[in-house]
């Protein structure tokens, strides 16, 4: 039986591939800022997933935005690197006291300096592996870089924004039972 935790989960990744899909496929900024919001998925995971989980939800949000984008794996690559990425970007960011597993990432309970640095740096991987993937070649590599910025910069913003609106100022407490 899936718990509310599984369904509160499963439904953050239909809603977030749902909205990369049909709403920020075509929303570009300047003709080189692109929003990959399907990686909020992965970054709001809670902190205690297991690793062999969060490689696989990394490849399967990834896989299934690759469908709908015809990228053949940039964004399921791209999206492993990211949950790959993402505990040792945990470790380095551990406040003194350390994390609740049972809690997930929340801007109102991190802090704004936590969050910024958690997600910039993730993002910032994830979009030069999908944006050097897509050009494989270092001729236009001034543009890729300003692709990777400018994107970067968009998705973190949408991103802070989706945590101000949608994620309460509670601590969420997960019960893992």
């Amino acid at each position: 039986m899936i718990s509310s935790f599984g369904i509160k989960y499963i439904l953050q990744f239909f809603l977030f591939v749902a909205l990369q899909i049909l709403l920020l496929d075509n929303l570009v900024l300047f003709g080189t800022g692109f929003c990959f919001v399907y990686v909020a998925f992965l970054l709001f995971l809670p902190l205690g997933i297991n690793r062999l989980w969060l490689l696989l939800l990394g490849f399967l949000v990834g896989f299934t935005v690759d469908m709908f984008y015809d990228t053949v794996g940039i964004h399921a690559a791209a999206s492993v690197l990211l949950a790959f990425l993402r505990p040792h970007v945990l470790n380095l960011l551990t406040p003194r006291d350390g994390y609740d597993t049972s809690d997930s990432v929340n801007i109102h309970v991190m802090g704004w300096r936590w969050f910024l640095a958690y997600s910039f740096t993730l993002i910032l991987f994830h979009h030069a592996a999908v944006f050097f993937l897509e050009t494989i070649n270092f001729q236009a590599a001034l543009y890729t870089l300003s692709k990777i910025l400018l994107s970067t910069l968009f998705t973190a913003i949408v991103m802070v924004i989706l945590q101000l609106l949608f994620f309460s100022p509670k601590r969420e407490r997960i019960d893992y039972r």
